[in-house]
């Protein structure tokens, strides 16, 4: 999997909010926008999580902020279904795909590659699926990461309920890839 910048120029950061640079040098500087200078240069640096943190809170659009191939992890603890997804998504879609087997595997990973989409399987040993979700929320860097849960045994009662636990949809097992591959587009169109 592909590794994403993690700081910025007022350039960059100028074409991804639609501005001037000048206007981000202004937010700069105002310290609106937080981030620094690189020694002995008047050039300005800003953290992707600082420039998210300033786009929410501006309700400016995120359309900008993520490019190029998605990035889509699976954690599962089924082998089998990992290597089997990871396989069928790497030879019918242009996704960079990623696989973890448990969450101290997936928390590693999330923090490296930043996924736009996590398939998450809820039936995870220990009940870290949640401890997941609940840490890529509270994750500045992750701030933009869709999760997608997939279970084969919660009642349509309990999976209405997962909104509120953090996961931005949900696939129920068993699945045909074109579920799957419908989920990863839909939730990446709204980073996108």
């Amino acid at each position: 999997m592909q590794h994403e910048k993690e700081v910025l120029t007022t350039g960059e950061v100028a074409k991804i909010c639609n501005v001037a640079p000048r206007t981000v040098s202004k937010w700069f500087d105002s310290g609106q926008l937080k981030g620094y200078r690189i020694p002995g240069s008047k050039d300005r640096r800003i953290p992707v999580s600082q420039l998210v943190r300033f786009m929410k809170d501006h309700k400016i659009p995120l359309d900008g902020l993520s490019t190029g191939q998605i990035r889509v992890l699976i954690v599962d603890q089924d082998q089998e279904i990992l290597t089997t997804m990871k396989q069928l998504l790497k030879e019918q879609t242009s996704y960079d795909v990623g696989v973890a087997c448990g969450g101290f595997e997936a928390g590693l990973l999330c923090q490296r590659v930043k996924p736009h989409v996590l398939l998450l399987d809820l039936h995870l040993e220990g009940g870290d699926a949640k401890h997941i979700a609940e840490l890529v929320r509270s994750t500045d860097d992750l701030q933009l990461t869709r999760i997608i849960a997939m279970t084969s045994r919660l009642t349509d009662g309990q999976i209405a309920q997962l909104r509120s636990q953090g996961f931005d949809s949900v696939l129920k097992k068993p699945f045909q890839l074109r579920q799957v591959v419908d989920a990863i587009e839909k939730a990446s169109s709204i980073i996108h």
